[in-house]
């Protein structure tokens, strides 16, 4: 009975010792955990260098190059004064023997005689504005049905100043039906602009009159070429007369040429059946083969109508107030 009073108590103390074996135990055991294998981290730094940088070595193969040779400009500055400009200097006056002849490419020309020579007294050197110069451009010399157009001018030129003759007519069946010509002064005021001032003179199958004429001549933006002239006329007649056409080059030889011309009246003349306002409008197209820049023949078309009272006036004579013909014909330029 002794020893089952105990029992309890051994019981109790042999559970405690247990539990704390059991306890001592895991803490014991945790040394034996192996950290050595946590130790890369700390490592990685000093295990980086074991990468094969041996294969990385071409940048540190730059300095091979040859350097010397890229050293000019630093002694640019140095060796500039090494240049000989003394070959740069005239030729020294006690040696005429080696200087160069003035008149060795002249061509026998010189400035005091022969053909280029100046007056006496001149001592300016003759220039393009100083020289005359001129030409003959016949625009238009075509068949068209029965009759045979022209229209041409001329003209002869110095400096800013031109003398300007422009003639324009039909003939049919070896009548001249009509004709108008022109006698002109002309002045640049621009590049590309004449003043004109002179006198016209109409004549043919209808009464002869002459007119004061005043206008201007030229190349209009996008290179159209016109003509505008007001006209004062015999018994206080006015008129104005409007010209312009466009070249079109389809390639460098071959070339198409709208035209277009009208004019207007201040008042009516039965006698040479104009009426007064819009009298007549002629539109044509022609294209031309440049075998030169001076001689081109060419084919074409035409439309020509009468407005207003002119249009009556050609109805009361029993013609044709509007059409449309063919012409074919052939334009030349001469120049000096």
């Amino acid at each position: 009975m002794k020893n089952s009073k105990h029992s309890p108590c051994l019981l109790t103390t042999v559970s405690l010792l247990s539990a704390g074996l059991l306890i001592t135990e895991p803490l014991q055991a945790q040394p034996a955990v192996d950290h050595s294998q946590h130790a890369t981290p700390a490592l990685a730094p000093v295990t980086t260098p074991a990468i094969d940088h041996s294969q990385h070595t071409a940048p540190a193969a730059a300095p091979a190059v040859d350097h010397s040779q890229h050293t000019t400009p630093a002694t640019a500055p140095a060796t500039a004064p090494a240049v000989d400009h003394s070959q740069h200097m005239m030729i020294p006056s006690s040696h005429p023997e080696s200087a160069r002849d003035p008149h060795a490419y002249s061509g026998g020309y010189e400035r005091g005689s022969g053909l280029y020579a100046l007056a006496h007294g001149h001592d300016q050197l003759h220039m393009a504005d100083t020289h005359r110069f001129g030409a003959v451009v016949l625009d238009q010399l075509e068949r068209a049905d029965d009759a045979t157009v022209y229209d041409l001018q001329a003209w002869i030129s110095q400096g800013y100043q031109r003398v300007t003759l422009k003639a324009e007519g039909d003939i049919e069946e070896r009548t001249l039906e009509e004709s108008r010509t022109e006698l002109l002064w002309s002045r640049a005021f621009s590049p590309f602009w004449d003043t004109q001032l002179g006198v016209r003179h109409d004549t043919g199958a209808q009464p002869d009159q002459n007119w004061l004429a005043l206008g201007m001549q030229g190349l209009a933006p996008y290179w159209f070429e016109s003509d505008a002239t007001a006209y004062v006329g015999s018994g206080g007649q006015t008129s104005l007369r409007l010209d312009a056409e466009y070249e079109l080059l389809l390639t460098q030889q071959l070339i198409l040429q709208p035209a277009a011309e009208l004019n207007l009246y201040g008042k009516s003349d039965t006698a040479r059946g104009i009426g007064s306002g819009l009298s007549d409008v002629k539109v044509g197209m022609r294209l031309r083969y440049e075998f030169t820049r001076q001689f081109a023949p060419y084919v074409g078309v035409e439309w020509a109508g009468k407005y207003g009272d002119s249009k009556e006036f050609m109805r009361a004579a029993g013609e044709k107030s509007s059409g449309t013909r063919w012409v074919a014909g052939v334009r030349f330029w001469l120049s000096n």
